[in-house]
């Protein structure tokens, strides 16, 4: 994380030449890394398909590992502004929750297909530094629907007898398989109709266990006080 703080230090200080060039060296480390993974990439390919020397990336990373977790804190955080802008707009619990499902499989699937199973494979190598970066970056990257969630749960909008964080996980837990079957077959499913499973199902899961009983409770008071009311009525 140290690193990838201190070249955000560093990066606002560049000149726009090299502003530029920083962005391009990372535009293209994030296709190579998509398509090769950590361990067969490397930043002579990256050199010479911007036709550059490898010095010059060295220049701005003091590492591929530096270069690849900042390939990472950028992806994620592009997801994770529009994630924290978008989610807000929409009303309802609902309809947030499917939103979030719906733009989480089709940006890890249908565009980063690669830096997802990059994410997937070195988040889980606690020797490499990447576990430490995803950790931090996954916390932004879920805010939004733990906020969701929360305010949710508070309104007895659902079960309120498990704890938010196995809420969350049963959320993307259920589309983690989706992606690493996905990555294995190389066979994209249908995102829409995935999207519309996943959310029905986490929505029937989030349900109040006693959410009849409190609708009929909620109906069998309202009858009685219509009643009362109507029996105050005909005795005035």
């Amino acid at each position: 994380m140290s690193t990838i703080l201190a070249f955000q230090e560093r990066r606002g200080t560049l000149t726009p030449r090299s502003q530029k060039r920083v962005e391009a060296v990372l535009s293209t480390a994030r296709i190579v890394f998509s398509e090769n993974g950590y361990e067969k990439s490397t930043t002579l390919d990256i050199a010479q398909r911007l036709g550059i020397s490898e010095a010059t990336i060295f220049t701005y990373f003091g590492s591929k590992r530096e270069l690849c977790m900042q390939v990472i804190s950028d992806w994620y955080g592009e997801i994770s502004e529009e994630l924290e802008h978008e989610v807000p707009l929409l009303q309802g619990t609902r309809p947030q929750l499917g939103y979030i499902i719906h733009k989480h499989l089709n940006v890890l699937i249908r565009d980063g297909k690669g830096l997802c199973a990059l994410v997937l494979s070195e988040g889980r190598s606690p020797d490499t530094g990447f576990s430490e970066l995803i950790a931090a970056l996954q916390r932004r990257y879920t805010a939004p629907l733990m906020s969701v969630l929360s305010l949710a749960q508070a309104a007895g909008e659902i079960r309120q007898d498990m704890p938010l964080r196995l809420l969350r996980d049963m959320v993307y837990g259920s589309m983690e398989h989706i992606m690493w079957e996905c990555i294995v077959t190389g066979i994209d499913p249908d995102l829409d109709l995935a999207a519309r499973q996943v959310s029905d199902l986490i929505w029937s899961a989030f349900a109040p266990p006693d959410v009849e009983i409190n609708t009929l409770r909620r109906f069998h008071n309202e009858v009685a006080d219509a009643m009362r009311r109507a029996e105050s009525a005909g005795d005035s």
